[in-house]
């Protein structure tokens, strides 16, 4: 498997970004974030240190803030820190947001005791190096968790996703079409355990569910 991808998904600023925050702010979606920060983070220990990788408006770092986590997120996205800020300042919880790319990351090592990373693994150019950093910054004996869409999933999962989103006509169809063209980025469970096996963390178990997948790699 090539470790540089071909093709670069641009950034999202401006514009891009708060209409892609404006529709995964939805209660559905929000009330899905909650659900997961639950199960993501069970059995962690209160005031672990967390580093969401490509956190985009936010949304899911604070709500692992808000279950008492010392959470730090890291995005390309100026626009995207700006909008994580300002929703954590609107939550009252203690978020720390930076710009920053996911191969060149700006913390010492072994400085997070969990990492996480949410619908954006299949847009890194690199993601062997991605993984690699994850593995660095992280304390020996820490997790790191990546949920993503699988390459796999079917039209008909994609479907039962976005009607479960709680959207308008007009945003249900773009949120299809979108989703359609970012499966093809995609990885199979069978591409994700050959990066992570030529990754620092040496391999991974990955599980499927409807249209995404989860990969827990351990330091």
């Amino acid at each position: 498997m090539e470790t540089t991808r071909k093709h670069k998904v641009p950034e999202m600023e401006g514009f891009q970004a708060r209409w892609y925050a404006k529709n995964r702010g939805t209660e559905a979606q929000l009330a899905q974030y909650r659900r997961q920060a639950a199960e993501v983070t069970a059995g962690l220990a209160v005031g672990a240190e967390i580093l969401e990788v490509a956190p985009g408006p936010g949304f899911f770092a604070v709500e692992l803030a808000k279950r008492g986590f010392r959470v730090t997120g890291l995005d390309i996205s100026h626009t995207m820190v700006e909008i994580a800020r300002e929703e954590a300042r609107k939550a009252g919880v203690d978020a720390d947001f930076r710009q920053g790319d996911v191969t060149h990351t700006p913390f010492a090592d072994e400085s997070f005791d969990f990492v996480v990373c949410q619908a954006a693994f299949k847009n890194f150019r690199q993601p062997v190096v991605a993984l690699n950093e994850m593995h660095r910054v992280l304390r020996p004996g820490g997790c790191a968790v990546i949920h993503d869409l699988n390459h796999e999933a079917t039209g008909a999962d994609i479907e039962r996703d976005v009607a479960a989103m709680n959207l308008g006509a007009v945003s249900s169809f773009t949120v299809r079409q979108t989703l359609g063209w970012l499966r093809r980025r995609a990885f199979t469970p069978a591409q994700f355990e050959a990066l992570a096996a030529e990754s620092a963390f040496g391999g991974c178990s990955v599980t499927t569910d409807g249209i995404g997948l989860e990969v827990r790699l351990t330091r």
